[in-house]
């Protein structure tokens, strides 16, 4: 499927697909499901992995963590001159593939039971954390509809092939909370702050409109 032919009423085909077996190299892709740009990324980034027989390490964190607690900015949506320019092309960049923002998008929400549902995955159903992520993404970005509390995350854990039981048990386990704890605090002492964020060979490069340059350093070996 080209790039720009990702459409809004056949993306949830993508959910169905098959996750590529581990490939020949890794990239790290860091995200926060309260960010636009990052849906944006994280509906182009597999396909693209796949054609370059790259694996992802899907890296959820809190954009509250890295840029209100440790950067002490506020929300970026709601800074002045900037949030309404950030909204306006994040609209601008989902019509360009094929993608349509709810007009839900600009409210901010704690993002941590979703982070938790990945973290989960990564463990428990490896094979199926794209799906989770993508149908996650979705049910906010798209449709509008929460992912904030654990009934609406496990609203779509069967579309994305995941026990919805087995889910709802993780999301409580002290383990997978403190995993997610650990995984924020090694992303700010990694420098990572914004979604999405995309680390390849050991270079970050920060930005939905940043994917082609990162799998180009990949493979070029950078410059």
């Amino acid at each position: 499927m080209a790039e720009r032919e990702i459409a809004a009423s056949d993306s949830d085909q993508a959910l169905s697909a098959p996750q590529a077996a581990a490939g020949s190299c890794q990239v790290d892709f860091y995200f926060d499901f309260i960010s636009p740009f990052g849906w944006i990324a994280a509906e182009r980034i597999g396909d693209m992995a796949r054609a370059r027989d790259c694996t992802i390490n899907w890296r959820p964190f809190l954009l509250k963590a890295t840029v209100v607690d440790a950067m002490g900015m506020g929300p970026v949506l709601d800074t002045p001159l900037k949030g309404p320019y950030l909204l306006h092309d994040a609209e601008r960049q989902a019509r360009f593939y094929g993608l349509k923002l709810h007009e839900n998008v600009s409210r901010i929400f704690a993002s941590i039971v979703p982070a938790r549902a990945v973290v989960w995955a990564r463990h428990h159903a490896p094979d199926q954390v794209e799906q989770l992520v993508l149908a996650l993404y979705r049910r906010w970005m798209r449709d509008g509809e929460e992912i904030a509390s654990p009934e609406g995350v496990l609203a779509v854990a069967e579309t994305a092939g995941i026990d919805a039981h087995a889910l709802a048990e993780g999301l409580n386990d002290p383990a997978i909370k403190a995993e997610v704890r650990r995984d924020v605090e090694s992303m700010i002492e990694a420098g990572i702050f914004g979604s999405p964020t995309i680390v390849v060979d050991g270079e970050m490069f920060w930005g939905s409109d940043r994917l082609d340059q990162a799998f180009q350093w990949l493979e070029s070996g950078g410059w």
